[in-house]
């Protein structure tokens, strides 16, 4: 590539450095969206499955909500180990094991048949994906400085409402279509046919992922020279102390109880909007999948303009407050609005936007503080403990609406959750957050 600086020489003009980093960019960044699209569709289609497998294996609502949440308890305990081994063993071959393992893992949901079953293989599921995502939070910090990786990660983190977007409308035609076929029930079909791409996309990282850029055969040396020179220079002003000094530093904490507050909201509405959405009397499945659609496609647009707008501003805690708010606003009217099927979609579209916004928002600070072995440790803890709200959100919507007969009342504290993560995002010096 044309004046690309190379060590000792001056630094590359700025238009000839935004081609370079968009090359890796569209070299990286969509495949790493389509690996997460079929990860958090692995992870949440067994809301769309509750449509019918309640009723077959005669669950309650507080039996799904354990077993959609014990996943995470699985992903708590293995996420920083798993981090950590892919610090050391290398990106490529680590995420490929663990699509591979979570692929088969979720096809054979198709075998349960007594709550036991169900918990233990939500268990294994969460153990097995533990460590994809902070891994690929991790990945771009070797890739990308911090300067450009708010929107890299915003673009990663659109796989979350485009999950939504693609996958509702499929898992409803599956579950549609497929319903009776070969004697197996509809949300038997999902499992099976959701979890085969795993294990094809694990297979395919093995060839396509480059743990670093030193390892890039589609980068000139001197397009390597220029990348590796920023990540150095990055490097050396983060922190990198002792794995234990880095697990208790109180700024880890406090990242952690601002992504628990949002992760809170997040899996109320993944674990639950088809509900929602069925209770305001919409009960074809395919229909169902159709309507979730609408929130996850405007959650998509949201997170884009948001994003871009705070990485230009520099400014991240009232990108980070406002929408979290917008998001509580959101679940509140969808709980009001439960026996409207376009308000409450209004409602949910609103929650959607603003819970996804600060997702990707969220991660530009933990990457901006610690570097090395510190990060890998850091970001796995955050996302793990913040992961146990992925443990608590659908349990308590779940047993609320057994001892309640409403599901409005959960969706309530999710929504006091999302105020409270607005409120100590505030509370951060802006110095350390505004970066």
């Amino acid at each position: 590539m044309e004046n690309v600086a190379t060590p000792g020489q001056a630094p590359a003009s700025v238009s000839t450095e935004d081609r370079l980093y968009r090359k890796v960019t569209l070299r990286l960044v969509p495949f790493l969206v389509l690996c997460y699209v079929v990860a958090y569709l692995d992870r949440v289609n067994v809301g769309f499955a509750k449509l019918q497998m309640l009723s077959d294996l005669k669950f309650s609502d507080t039996v799904y909500g354990l077993g959609a949440g014990i996943f995470f308890l699985g992903y708590f305990l293995f996420e920083v180990p798993s981090n950590i081994i892919l610090h050391k063993v290398g990106a490529r071959r680590w995420i490929a094991r663990i699509m591979i393992t979570w692929g088969i893992i979720s096809s054979a949901m198709i075998f349960v048949t007594t709550p036991a079953m169900f918990y233990g293989l939500r268990f294994l599921l969460g153990l097995a994906e533990a460590g994809f995502f902070p891994g690929i939070i991790l990945y771009l910090t070797y890739w990308f400085p911090h300067a450009r990786r708010g929107r890299i990660t915003t673009f990663f983190m659109t796989a979350v409402p485009l999950s939504g977007l693609i996958g509702g409308p499929i898992s409803g035609w599956i579950m549609h279509t497929f319903h009776g076929d070969h004697g197996m029930a509809g949300w038997q079909w999902l499992f099976l046919l959701e979890g085969i791409p795993s294990v094809i996309i694990g297979v395919i990282v093995l060839l396509w992922l480059d743990d670093r850029i030193s390892h890039a055969k589609w980068l000139t040396d001197s397009e390597k020279a220029v990348l590796t020179r920023n990540i150095e220079a990055e490097e050396r002003a983060k922190e990198d102390p002792p794995i234990r000094e880095a697990m208790t530093k109180p700024r880890v904490w406090a990242m952690a109880s601002i992504y628990f507050s949002f992760v809170m909201g997040l899996y109320g509405v993944g674990f639950w909007m088809p509900t929602l959405i069925s209770n305001t009397g919409v009960k074809d499945p395919l229909a169902i999948g159709l309507l979730t659609a609408i929130p996850n496609l405007f959650a998509v647009v949201g997170m884009i303009i948001i994003s871009r707008n705070s990485d230009r501003r520099r400014e991240r805690r009232w990108h980070l407050a406002i929408p979290a708010l917008v998001g509580a606003v959101g679940l509140v009217g969808s709980a009001i609005w439960a026996g409207n099927t376009w308000l409450a979609i209004v409602s949910l579209t609103l929650a959607n936007i603003g819970i996804c916004t600060v997702l990707p928002l969220f991660w530009s600070l933990p990457t901006a503080l610690l570097g090395g072995t510190a990060a890998a440790a850091g970001i796995a803890l955050i996302n793990s403990v913040s992961n146990l709200a992925g443990f608590i959100s659908p349990y308590l919507v779940g047993w609320l609406k057994d001892t309640t007969g409403s599901t409005s009342t959960g969706i309530y504290v999710l929504a006091a959750c999302l105020c409270v993560g607005a409120l100590v995002a505030l509370a951060q010096p802006a110095r350390l957050v505004n970066r």
